[in-house]
């Protein structure tokens, strides 16, 4: 048996091992993925386990998420800090190997996947931020190569068709994908589901595709040097594998997918591969044999820092542009100097020259509305194969890519990436700005004509439901600015927030430009009108209508508050006593042209609601707001039925 061999056979012995004794997990898959995973790490991948975060590395995603064991055993066995007592406490609580894989560069885990096709979609991302960062600071500094394994669950998600879509007409020569075509999903083979040419699918929409044997290990060498030496083209190669390789009676079979295969079933695969050690036990040889591959990535890792070092004493302007993609400063931004009604997406338009000036780093686009949402770099090219410099993205019509895309991007480090639609459509892109808020990454989302204002389009392109939707999103930061001066101040918090995402909804209407000073969107909310009998709660577009409906209720001898709340979440982390200063004790009315889900957080028992909790209807967005009863008038006359 050659060491690698023998190496292929310690993935597969760990990965049984800790499904085993966890009693869940995916054996399967990691068994079959084996020796791709071996010729990959000892022979092409570079990283080093002694500095995992650094940033020439190459990116390794495992799109196929469940198959996790793969992964975790190649980063112990690389000496990662992944200890083998991590292993032994596979999907158990506080440990780091959990059932799928959760971004940690630390420890070497580039994206965080387990929803089939995110992965996919993420290293896509990272091609693209490894091409334009190349164009901006050369061969020297940045240039390296995004693997992933993809599975056939992944190849089936309509997210890695559009991502599969994007990369192809992009030409990202440094992506290669290796695809794990074992033929078996959980309810059986996948002649049940599945029947496409994948090489052939792929070929049409512009990868170099090969198709080999995928327990080959000269094949597989062969096969990631022909992609490495194809420069025009993201490479896509087919192996065929057997699922659950060297288990004689679950190989091939849904039965090696996602359940244990048993201790009877462990022990006569263990025989069949001629492993004859007790439970995560594995040979010196096998530590030596990845240890020696590691040196080649941590050689070229203090080359490359040594490489880096020299370059910025001769340059110190390349230091300073290094910095301010690697290591921002906190961002401000300037009042453009509002004075007339306008829609808060084009006060945010008119802000993207001075972010992208600002912000070197910032880059993005829309799902094909980039003139409606105003989301576009006027100074600058469109990215493309020939303009990789380019900061504008056109993600054509590919919501849930542009978010897949966009977390890839902003995971890869060195930009600030963002995606924009309407807020209708946030629902194609659900996943992944889940995914987002779950790994903590700072993408920032624009959700423009975010309301019925959306008018005669109809109740297809009115969103509802989605203000709500999105803030239950744990992590989630949502500003709804109620005009051109809180959408500066809703940018500039954007932009300084690394923790997390960002959802910013805009409107299409023209709106006032408020009395105001500036500050109080940073707390999620403040007082805008003073008022002692009552307060009115608004966000975004109901802001203006709230104040005017103030001026109509000081003419009935009712003194109203009003009080703009452009981020539950901002407020809601705001001590107790600035939130009761803020709502007062007095009864309080929310107004706020989405579901009424959940503002009973914040108008207590004597409140109540103003909002539209049914579909909206194809109307101007005039009539839409006495239809729906958000006119001053008529949030006055809703005011009078409620609170006599």
């Amino acid at each position: 048996m050659t060491p690698a061999q023998l190496a292929a056979n310690a993935i597969r012995a760990l990965s049984m091992d800790a499904v085993q004794k966890a009693n869940a997990g995916h054996p399967g898959a990691p068994m079959g993925m084996a020796d791709m995973a071996v010729v990959l790490w000892s022979k092409f991948l570079t990283v080093d386990p002694t500095l995992p975060g650094w940033t020439n590395r190459d990116r390794f995603v495992l799109s196929n998420g469940h198959a996790s064991m793969l992964l975790y055993s190649l980063l112990h066995l690389s000496g990662f800090p992944l200890p083998m007592a991590e292993l032994a406490t596979f999907r158990q609580l506080g440990s780091h190997t959990a059932g799928h894989p959760e971004i940690d560069h630390t420890l070497g885990i580039e994206t965080t996947t387990g929803p089939l096709g995110a992965g996919f979609s993420n290293g896509v991302g990272m091609a693209i931020a490894e091409r334009h960062l190349n164009s901006v600071f050369g061969d020297d500094l940045i240039n390296h190569t995004t693997y992933a394994f993809v599975s056939d669950g992944d190849l089936m998600e309509g997210v890695a068709q559009e991502a599969g879509s994007m990369a192809g007409h992009l030409k990202l020569g440094k992506l290669i994908y290796l695809y794990d075509s074992n033929q078996i999903t959980i309810d059986g083979s996948i002649d049940l589901t599945f029947s496409d040419d994948t090489a052939a699918k792929y070929t049409a929409m512009g990868w170099h595709t090969t198709t080999i044997d995928g327990h080959d290990h000269d094949a597989i060498e062969a096969a990631l040097n022909e992609a490495k030496a194809v420069t025009d083209r993201p490479s896509l190669i087919v192996a065929e594998t057997h699922i659950g390789y060297g288990s004689p009676n679950k190989v091939d079979t849904s039965g090696a997918h996602g359940s244990p295969l048993g201790d009877a079933e462990v022990a006569l695969t263990k025989a069949a591969l001629g492993w004859d050690r007790p439970p995560f036990d594995v040979p010196a040889e096998v530590y030596a044999f990845f240890a020696d591959a590691m040196k080649r990535g941590t050689a070229t890792r203090v080359a490359w820092e040594n490489n880096r070092e020299a370059a910025f004493a001769a340059d110190l302007t390349l230091a300073t542009k290094w910095h301010a993609y690697f290591s921002p400063e906190p961002v401000e931004l300037e009042d453009p100097g509002f004075n007339a009604p306008i829609a808060t997406r084009a006060a945010s338009g008119k802000l993207f020259d001075q972010i992208a000036e600002k912000v070197p780093g910032f880059i993005g686009g829309a799902a094909d509305l980039v003139g409606s949402t105003k989301t576009i770099i006027s100074f600058s090219e469109a990215f493309s194969p020939e303009t990789p410099g380019g900061r504008n993205i056109y993600f054509g019509i590919r919501e849930h890519a542009m978010g897949g895309v966009v977390n890839g991007i902003n995971v890869h480090g060195g930009l600030r990436a963002y995606g924009s639609t309407f807020l209708i459509f946030s629902d194609y892109m659900r996943g992944a700005l889940r995914l987002s808020a779950l790994m903590g990454q700072p993408s920032i989302w624009v959700f423009t004509h975010d309301s019925y204002a959306v008018g005669e389009d109809g109740p297809t392109h009115q969103p509802i439901e989605h203000l709500a939707a999105l803030r239950v999103i744990p992590n989630m930061l949502v500003l709804r600015p109620a005009d051109a001066t809180e959408t500066v101040e809703a940018w500039e918090i954007a932009l300084n927030r690394h923790d997390g995402p960002t959802s910013l909804l805009l409107t299409r209407q023209n709106l006032p430009v408020l009395d105001r000073e500036r500050g109080g969107v940073s707390r999620g909310a403040y007082v805008l009108r003073e008022g002692s009998d009552i307060t009115l709660i608004a966000t975004g577009s109901e802001v203006s209508a709230a104040m005017s409906a103030a001026d109509l209720l000081a003419e009935k001898d009712l003194s109203a508050r009003v009080v703009s709340m452009p981020s539950w979440e901002l407020f809601a982390a705001q001590p107790r006593e600035y939130r009761d200063e803020v709502l007062g004790e007095v009864p309080r009315v929310a107004i706020e042209a989405g579901s009424t889900f959940g503002w009973e957080r914040w108008v207590g028992e004597t409140g109540f609601i103003i909002g539209i909790d049914h579909f909206g209807k194809s109307a101007p967005a005039s009539a839409l707001a006495e239809e729906f009863g958000f006119t001053p008038e008529a949030i006055v006359e809703q005011i009078a039925t409620h609170l006599p």
